[in-house]
């Protein structure tokens, strides 16, 4: 692959503040972000940082390595396995996303694309987040994890003595990163 491509989804799940930070470091590693956000997306965007559009999380400047995909669109580029990017990562994460991947529903694009990642073993890194957790939700994540995606929930770590939101949720965005294999930091590891 001569471009480094990934694909951001945002569900429905409260944690838009965690996507918005993701966007705005995506474009150092990748020459190419496909972005789509579910309709119950949007309304907890308006609510939570104010983003009616799409087109506002993308920082100025990097426009040209964004590639906006309406989540119904099955046949945009990561609808296909011979699609060459390295993966999905859904931030945040609904449960009811979390469960249609588990059950192998490919009835959008965000599905599709998660269906593509774990058959042709490419990252999928899902940040769950909801609490507390039922038994349909865990054994939803069971059956993800050992098909080969990544559950990561939006649990940030207090230990490097954030002293804002900022850091919390940089806290999360690392670990995503690490999770995608990046090779970019935003905090530091323990001991660090």
């Amino acid at each position: 692959m001569d471009k480094r491509r990934i694909m951001v989804a945002i569900s429905g799940a409260s944690g838009a503040v965690y996507a918005k930070r993701l966007l705005e470091v995506l474009p150092q590693r990748y020459d190419t972000v496909y972005l789509t956000a579910s309709d119950n997306a949007f309304g907890i965007m308006r609510g939570e940082i104010a983003v009616s559009e799409l087109t506002e999380l993308i920082p100025v400047g990097t426009e040209d390595k964004f590639a906006i995909v309406d989540s119904c669109d099955l046949s945009a580029p990561p609808a296909s396995g011979s699609h060459e990017y390295e993966g999905l990562v859904a931030i945040p994460c609904s449960m009811g996303l979390v469960g249609r991947i588990a059950a192998g529903v490919s009835n959008d694009l965000v599905t599709r694309a998660a269906d593509v990642c774990l058959k042709e073993r490419r990252r999928l890194v899902l940040v769950v987040r909801e609490t507390p957790l039922s038994l349909i939700h865990l054994r939803n994540m069971t059956t993800v994890t050992e098909a080969g995606g990544v559950i990561l929930p939006a649990s940030p770590a207090f230990y490097g003595g954030p002293e804002s939101i900022d850091d919390l949720v940089d806290f999360v965005v690392d670990r995503v990163l690490g999770a995608l294999g990046v090779g970019l930091r935003l905090t530091k590891g323990w001991g660090e």
